[in-house]
């Protein structure tokens, strides 16, 4: 196996999204397999104490390398939490076999580079069932599944957004870790920066979080989003490690799949982000939980946010 090409694939895999861009992950190679691991030191504690979220970042990056194997030629496959004694260690990737890519998979790695969280308002336009059911296949191939909310749910996930919203602002560390992730420091690569910040909504109609709280802009206005947010829930059948490594390759792959159709996305998580609102988003009766929320639509291109260099997250084999 050629290490530059394992080398390249881990690139592509940094392209992953995380909460606040923490990008906490790191990868190593002994010989043809790619170890990830979890980073505990960019775990946000205020928002995500018990890890479910870093872990859904991770499962984003594992499901990011994957697709690169692919349509680089090879077939992956992929141990999850192999090793008991080192819980930091999230996945092992190794390409099984070659085999030439369809045209799915390399659209797939086309997308990596052009899929960027967007923040911004979103045109009226419907989102096509065909479209929707295509992104519910996609869920559904990693093992999630994928909910468009109606107009009733719609409005309920609307007013559960603003109430995390306000139960998140009074929560003791809040302002400090958005600070610590959206404060600006010259040559940072991560965190969020100012240009992907967007304007914020003035009809309060999505339920995203307003980073321009702390990071203050003068030109930042508010602006009209669309009326009519296209919002799907993103849900797994359990909600320990495994589901949420799954989700988060769900995740990845459905906005992967959504870029290829020129459609704009933005993972939304304050509303799961409190326990009592998660639940109702969810069925524990069932066993099926929700693990992110999902805004699709269309609209102008989204900034790209930073990456960390490589030599930061890929350790010496």
């Amino acid at each position: 196996m050629d290490t530059s090409l394992l080398v390249r694939c881990v690139e592509a895999a940094t392209l992953a999204p995380s909460l606040h861009n923490s990008q906490p992950w790191r990868f190593r190679i002994e010989g043809d397999v790619v170890e990830v691991y979890a980073d505990p030191l960019r775990r946000l504690d205020v928002l995500d104490p018990t890890g479910r979220e870093l872990t859904i970042s991770v499962g984003a990056a594992v499901f990011t390398l994957r697709a690169a194997l692919r349509a680089a030629g090879w077939i992956p496959g992929v141990e999850t939490f192999p090793d008991p004694g080192t819980p930091d260690l999230v996945a092992r990737v190794r390409p099984r076999r070659s085999a030439r890519p369809g045209a799915g998979a390399r659209e797939l790695a086309a997308a990596i580079p052009r899929r960027h969280t967007n923040r911004r308002p979103f045109v009226s336009a419907v989102v096509p069932v065909a479209a929707v059911e295509l992104l519910q296949q996609a869920a559904a191939h990693e093992g999630a599944t994928l909910t468009i909310a109606g107009p009733a749910s719609r409005t309920v996930i609307v007013s559960l957004g603003r109430t995390a919203a306000e139960r998140l602002n009074r929560r003791g560390g809040y302002f400090a870790e958005l600070n610590r992730w959206t404060r600006p420091v010259p040559g940072r690569r991560d965190g969020v920066p100012a240009a992907a910040i967007g304007p914020w909504d003035a009809m309060e109609r999505i339920p995203m979080r307003d980073f321009g709280l702390v990071n203050s802009q003068p030109s930042r206005r508010g602006e009209r989003f669309e009326a009519y947010p296209t919002i799907a829930v993103l849900s797994t059948e359990g909600d320990g490690p495994e589901q949420w490594l799954a989700a988060g390759q769900a995740m990845q792959r459905v906005l992967l799949v959504a870029t290829g159709m020129r459609l704009a996305t933005t993972p939304v998580s304050q509303p799961v982000e409190i326990a009592s609102i998660r639940e109702v988003l969810s069925d524990p009766k069932s066993g099926r939980w929700a693990q992110m929320l999902i805004r699709l639509g269309y609209g102008p291109p989204a900034a790209a946010t930073p990456r960390r260099p490589l030599k930061d997250v890929l350790a010496d084999g």
